[in-house]
């Protein structure tokens, strides 16, 4: 069944900011197995001109897809869960995130569209200061597979 495209456009923020610690940074870097020192080590992050611990440029996919889990759940834009694969990833930023940021994230369903059986949904995450400043843009693609015929 068809994804409803009356979704394309809406917009879901965050309902709070996402505090970016230090330890939230290292830990992200050591579960995806990079151990460059400017994730983990303050005076490494420093010395390479940043403020603070810098986190690693896949880090924003921890909070920016919690504003649209209202969206994907809704019955009426009609996804099947179990049907779903992972389909792209990008990040596009401004500037790298550090330790100390407070970011929100809108995150707006961009496309949907039919290829062959399958429903390809894109959700693009506006990351931003609780100031305005825009950091990082993600946009994520979602599967959901199509049945037999």
């Amino acid at each position: 069944m068809a994804l409803n495209r009356d979704f394309v456009g809406r917009t879901y923020a965050s309902s709070a900011p996402y505090e970016v610690s230090r330890v939230k940074i290292s830990e992200f870097a050591t579960a995806i197995g990079d151990s460059n020192p400017i994730y983990h080590d303050r005076q490494a992050a420093v010395a390479a001109g940043h403020p603070d611990v810098v986190a690693p440029p896949t880090f924003p996919i921890v909070f920016s897809l919690l504003g649209t889990g209202e969206a994907l759940a809704d019955p009426e834009l009609g996804l099947d869960f179990s049907m779903v694969v992972h389909g792209e990833q990008r990040f596009e930023y401004e500037r790298p995130i550090h330790a100390g940021d407070e970011l929100v994230c809108a995150s707006t369903i961009a496309e949907i569209r039919s290829v062959g059986r399958n429903e390809f949904l894109t959700l693009r995450s506006d990351v931003s200061t609780t100031s305005g400043e825009l950091v990082c843009r993600t946009y994520n693609v979602i599967v959901e597979r199509g049945g037999a015929a």
